[in-house]
């Protein structure tokens, strides 16, 4: 399942789980997750995902990283498409369904909103919010302006299939995630990682 390049490195305390593929010359720090769930993880060649970043997949979302791109420490990169020379900065969140141009940058606290598209040299600034197709990238405090935009992209839809406007909305998304946190977790035997 797991294809590490010879001369890729995975330092022994990242966590590597599930279909990842990753290319040469690239380096996994510590503490790094790299969580394919039942879909494909795919990261290119020179890539650095830096200490306690957390990348996943899932059937619906594969997680592609091109080649030349910077994970930052406690980044979280979930299904998205990012293409070569990117940078993702310390605490940025980058949400299933986002695709990041050539050569742009999510600066530090920075967030790429579900199914939203950041044009290749875009970068969002320390702590801003990018969200929509294409995106407008707005600060914090334009809080109105960013749910307005977000809203239509359907978080818990696109995500977890479950109707936002359900009574019971939590109620579904958390026992439907339980069941598929619990369906993969039979499937790698407990504490079992899978590195070269």
């Amino acid at each position: 399942m797991t294809a590490v390049a010879p001369d890729a490195s995975v330092d022994p305390s990242a966590i590597v789980r599930g279909d990842v593929r990753i290319g040469a010359r690239s380096r996994v720090l510590a503490g790094a997750i790299l969580d394919a769930g039942d879909g494909v993880l795919a990261v290119g060649e020179s890539v650095i995902v830096m200490e306690q970043a957390v990348l996943r997949a899932s059937a619906r979302f594969a997680l592609t990283v091109g080649d030349h791109v910077l994970i930052g420490p406690h980044a979280s990169v979930s299904g998205a498409w990012i293409d070569d020379e990117v940078f993702v900065a310390t605490n940025a969140a980058i949400f299933p369904g986002a695709v990041l141009g050539r050569g742009a940058e999510v600066r530090v606290n920075g967030v790429v909103q579900v199914r939203t598209r950041l044009e290749a040299g875009a970068t969002v600034p320390i702590g801003w919010v990018a969200v929509g197709d294409p995106a407008p990238i707005l600060p914090p405090d334009r809080h109105d302006e960013i749910w307005a935009a977000q809203e239509p992209l359907d978080f818990p839809g696109t995500v977890f299939g479950v109707d936002r406007n359900a009574p019971d909305a939590m109620v579904q998304l958390t026992e439907r995630y339980s069941r598929a946190i619990e369906r993969l977790s039979r499937s790698v035997p407990r504490g079992a990682r899978d590195r070269r």
